[in-house]
């Protein structure tokens, strides 16, 4: 195994746009209560689409949060990056002039996979509608992928490494761990995370050709994996925004450690080929456990990809205890987002962030709406299960193929 890095990557805040809270408490009190949010899709235009059940985000007002100048330029996936972003940064103890006279030392890096669909559809409308004048001059960026690190950068004057990860559902992950190496390698903080809006018509459309996609219209029957039930997923919007810094120098101006991003490894193994996911995401916890020198019997508490198909399924089970031996059938798994719903490259993100705070909390938040688990896991369903946690492993996969697997040490595991 190799040794920890010299350069900690610290979370040391966290802003969260979630279906089932607008703030990181109100996110964490439904997880851990196990609330499920899922219900029927009001977005106008979704009425008669086979797509029934969503994970909205309803209690968000952009105009409250955004200045006007950037909210007409941007669409509604950014409008929650930036929201996020600036509960992160406050949460970390940095304010609006967070680099101060240092600008070079700061960045963003985010997700995304769905892009800007409810702008460009508005753009859209107007143009075959009313012609090609009516067509706003940011509609040349705001559905673009690199719209909201671009924006957060902009907005906070941030100049240091800022990019974009292109990785499907997995790259929320990725995206993290891109923070992470810019840390070790000497940026002082990172913005990191990722926020999707795949529910306005147009983008509803799109993702009526992936098969994965759960048509049930009960929401509480939609969405449950690991289950001889389960019928696919859920989408979701929202998602959440990360404070990446190093350890020693958060604790050097008073700012508490809430985790570090101790490893990371990604594979890659085809679209939709789930009985290969089974070796790529084993490969991506072995991989992701050796970049943290963390043995699998320390893993405390695995948060799950769980897609809802049951091949997916089955092979994300046998790699868990692949990658950790007799300890995957005993460590304590969970899937907090079938209660919100699987929201792409913000979904892992906000199972990072859910598995920062079950290691503060000493709290593994159970499963919603999953009962009759039928995969040798010791899957947490029904209320929340007290745990002293110090190592969380948290695991993603894209439905391109992308594996990517997250190991997150608690802040005070890793003070020295």
């Amino acid at each position: 195994m190799s040794a920890p890095h010299e350069r900690r990557a610290a979370v040391t805040g966290i802003g969260v746009v979630a279906p089932n809270g607008t703030s990181t408490e109100t996110f964490w009190k439904s997880t851990q209560e196990g609330i499920s949010v899922l219900d029927r899709v009001t977005r106008e235009g979704c009425e008669h689409l086979p797509l029934k059940v969503a994970g909205e985000v309803r209690a968000f007002e952009a105009s409250a949060a955004i200045e006007e100048r950037f909210l007409v330029q941007t669409d509604r996936f950014t409008h929650f990056a930036m929201a996020a972003a600036d509960l992160a940064l406050e949460n970390a103890r940095l304010g609006q002039d967070a680099v101060g006279d240092s600008p070079f030392s700061a960045g963003v890096v985010t997700a995304a996979g769905s892009g800007g669909g409810e702008f460009g559809q508005r753009e859209l409308q107007k143009l075959w509608g009313k012609g090609s004048r009516f067509v706003g001059p940011w509609q040349s960026i705001a559905w673009f992928y690199a719209a909201s690190t671009g924006q957060i950068s902009i907005r906070r004057g941030f100049k240091g490494p800022c990019s974009v990860v292109a990785a499907d559902e997995a790259g929320g992950l990725d995206a993290l761990a891109h923070a992470a190496r810019a840390v070790q390698r000497g940026t002082d903080v990172i913005v990191a995370g990722s926020t999707e809006a795949p529910l306005a018509p147009y983008s509803m459309v799109c993702q009526l050709g992936y098969e994965e996609v759960s048509t049930v219209e009960d929401p509480s029957r939609a969405y449950r994996p690991f289950t001889d039930a389960a019928c696919g997923f859920v989408p979701a919007e929202g998602g959440a925004m990360l404070v990446v810094e190093e350890a020693g120098s958060a604790r050097r101006r008073g700012v508490p450690v809430r985790a570090t991003l101790a490893g990371h490894a990604a594979t890659f193994t085809g679209a939709s080929r789930w009985e290969l996911s089974r070796q790529g995401l084993a490969e991506a916890i072995r991989g992701a456990l050796d970049d943290a020198g963390c043995a699998p019997e320390e893993v405390d508490v695995v948060f799950a990809d769980a897609l809802g198909v049951p091949e997916a399924d089955r092979a994300e089970a046998l790699a868990i205890a692949d990658a950790l031996g007799g300890h995957g059938r005993r460590v304590p798994v969970t899937a907090p987002k079938t209660g919100t719903g699987r929201g792409y490259c913000a979904a892992p993100v906000l199972d990072a962030v859910a598995a920062v705070l079950a290691m503060e909390h000493g709290l593994i938040p159970p499963t919603p709406n999953v009962f009759d688990i039928c995969h040798d896991l010791d899957l947490v369903t029904v209320r929340a299960r007290a745990a002293e946690l110090r190592t969380a492993l948290v695991l993603s996969r894209g439905l391109m193929g992308s594996n990517s697997a997250l190991v997150l040490r608690h802040g005070a595991a890793d003070a020295s």
